[in-house]
């Protein structure tokens, strides 16, 4: 039997309810998902798939990820709510994939693990599922594994076994909707133009999970645990001297009350030259490179490839006294000592990280 997958938190359930239900069936997982944004997305939900088929000793192929033939798919559906026509059509191109996929390597039966998803419509997938199975000549199965408690079991067995949790269903239209629904920063859709790893970012969880899959496999302790901070995101950084623009690097955790600053450097300590308005500070390039111990020759490639978050992180506490300041900090090649302008535009919000422990 073919197994359409979408991610390991439905799917890990949904495959060992079939390992019961169907004993006689050697269970193949198929990983196709073109419509999970933005890739790095996807990348973290297939590895944590990957790790769940290993657990439970079944076969994985990986489909294509051809995300601009979903694009087609779905256009003009894109402001389509959730369980609308734009997943029907989602469910019908997965579906007739896997169909396909189903029908080359011989298998005459498939499903789809999400059949499980309490956010989706399980009379919208048997239908899709029930049409595509006739035309390719072959059956779809559509076991309700959410009823008697079934749900609850599949948050708990996700809990045990230290499941990677999505908080969207995967696509670039629910999402932005569900974000607006929520009042809440898309920071899933922000990456900087310094690729620099942002605290709870994909790319960040996609980097901890690869470190959990290495230590499972060197049979390391760990464990992954939540925390909850002040997390923060750049939008835009300009600064301004007599109207040109100069290279700058905002460190952490900048911000304004409000998005514009003007002022002048009055007062220079230990390096830091303090601007007369709104706690605004700059050091030089120079003075970043003794502190970091690092080389730049530019701001500019400062820039484009930064230190690590952390990193910046502590020597933000370095040039700051109060831990939890959100005071403007700024990298320049050297001090102004004429007009300056500061737009900087950026969101400080409460999240909720994980973080992945070795306990002694």
């Amino acid at each position: 039997m073919l197994v359409h997958i979408c991610c390991a938190v439905d799917s890990h359930y949904f495959l060992q309810k079939l390992q019961i239900e169907y004993p006689q069936e050697t269970l193949i997982g198929f990983f196709y998902d073109p419509n999970i944004h933005p890739y790095s997305e996807y990348q973290l939900r297939l590895l944590d798939v990957q790790r769940s088929c290993k657990m439970l000793g079944i076969e994985l192929i990986e489909g294509e990820y051809d995300t601009l033939s979903w694009i087609n798919a779905v256009r003009g559906l894109e402001k389509e709510p959730e369980k609308g026509a734009r997943c029907a059509v989602c469910f019908d191109k997965r579906f007739a994939v896997s169909a396909q996929k189903a029908k080359e390597i011989g298998e005459v039966t498939f499903t789809s693990t999400l059949l499980t998803s309490p956010k989706k419509s399980l009379h919208q997938l048997k239908k899709a599922g029930d049409l595509l199975a006739s035309q390719y000549g072959i059956s779809f199965v559509a076991p309700d594994y959410r009823k008697a408690s079934g749900t609850q079991e599949q948050n708990i067995l996700a809990k045990k076994d230290a499941l990677y949790r999505q908080n969207y269903c995967g696509c670039l239209y629910g999402l932005t909707m569900q974000r607006q629904e929520q009042k809440r920063l898309a920071d899933e859709l922000m990456s900087p133009i310094s690729a620099q790893i942002q605290p709870q970012s994909i790319e960040y969880r996609l980097e901890l999970y690869t470190k959990r899959a290495e230590y499972e496999e060197e049979n390391i302790s760990h464990k992954i645990i939540k925390q909850r901070f002040l997390n923060w995101r750049l939008l835009m950084g300009l600064v301004r001297v007599r109207k040109e623009v100069v290279s700058a690097h905002f460190l952490p955790y900048s911000s304004l009350k409000g998005e514009y600053s003007r002022g002048k450097i009055d007062m220079q300590i230990d390096n830091v030259s303090y601007m007369n308005r709104d706690e605004v500070r700059f050091i030089s390039l120079e003075y970043y490179n003794q502190l970091m111990q690092s080389s730049y020759k530019s701001v500019r490639e400062l820039i484009y490839n930064p230190p690590s978050f952390d990193a910046e992180l502590v020597l933000r506490q370095k040039l700051e006294a109060l831990s939890y300041s959100l005071g403007v900090i700024v990298v320049v090649e050297s001090i102004p000592t004429n007009k300056i302008e500061i737009l900087c535009q950026t969101e400080s919000y409460e999240d909720v990280r994980e973080i992945l422990l070795r306990p002694n």
